[in-house]
């Protein structure tokens, strides 16, 4: 027993302990600044009480950025999911090209948040330019420099490089149901889409559990796709909530403030990413 204690702490203590240096201190720390008025430079800190956390309430930047953000991360998570889901029933089919497929699906997500922004930065302010001054199709000129354009860029961007990560954990969970089913069902009579929602679905909720969970927190927290694409522009209307916070602190200088926004930021994540997985496990099924 002494052993296997010392093995444990031996593997799981590091981890506890750079845990609680990177997370839990700083947390701490971030809250204790939260009720200060401290500037990120001075280190005279001044004790403001609920001050900051009232201040957000009149702030509209950060309120607009908290309507953009939520709209974003409803939109963002169906569209990433749905499109997840199909791919994985595609790849799934048996295919030649299944491998083939499934690697330039998956490809995005291996490129960076900030890389992929200029990416498609290039691309809507020149590909679409283009096209559009070629065709003669208005809507496609000036992508990106308006509220609107700059939300669908952004759930572009997103659900391209999304898609692929939450299909292959799709594709495991379709993997693991029982051939049985699917071929009883088919004798049945039962066809493609009748398969799919009285088999598939149910059996692969889980799977439907944790994606929903990445993909929630993921969208809620988009910071670098934000930055490089739109950076907030125009006149900050495409300004997500963790821009904002970045911005309140290094931009104004109002370290207080920020971590006030932070707080409350972590807290509405919290919020929602748990009661996702509460109501997500309530429905789920074993085979």
């Amino acid at each position: 027993m002494k052993k296997n204690k010392l093995t444990f702490w031996a593997f799981v203590g590091p981890c506890l302990l750079a845990f609680i240096i990177v997370v839990i201190i700083p947390l701490i720390f971030g809250i204790y600044y939260s009720f200060t008025d401290w500037n990120g430079i001075n280190a005279d800190l001044t004790y403001v009480g609920i001050s900051n956390y009232l201040e957000l309430f009149s702030d509209k930047h950060f309120v607009n950025s908290f309507i953009f953000t939520t709209k974003f991360t409803i939109v963002s998570v169906i569209l990433i999911n749905v499109t997840g889901f199909s791919l994985a029933l595609l790849v799934t089919r048996g295919l030649k090209m299944s491998n083939l497929l499934r690697t330039i699906f998956f490809m995005p997500n291996l490129i960076g948040g900030l890389i992929l922004g200029f990416i498609w930065q290039f691309i809507f302010i020149n590909a679409f330019a283009s096209l559009g001054e070629y065709t003669g199709q208005m809507w496609l000129m000036g992508w990106l420099s308006t509220t609107k354009t700059s939300f669908w860029g952004l759930l572009i961007l997103m659900t391209w490089q999304l898609s692929g990560y939450v299909m292959v954990i799709y594709i495991a969970a379709i993997q693991g149901i029982p051939k049985e089913l699917l071929e009883a069902a088919q004798i049945d009579g039962a066809n493609t889409w009748q398969r799919v929602k009285s088999i598939m679905l149910p059996l692969v909720r889980p799977a439907f559990t944790i994606s929903l969970f990445l993909t929630l927190s993921n969208s809620f927290k988009l910071y670098d796709q934000n930055l490089s694409l739109t950076g907030g522009a125009p006149a900050r209307s495409s300004e997500m909530l963790a821009m904002n916070i970045y911005n309140t602190a290094f931009s104004f200088m109002k370290f207080g403030e920020a971590q006030a926004k932070a707080v409350i930021f972590l807290i509405i994540v919290g919020i929602f990413t748990l009661s996702q997985v509460y109501i997500s496990k309530k429905g789920e099924v074993e085979m």
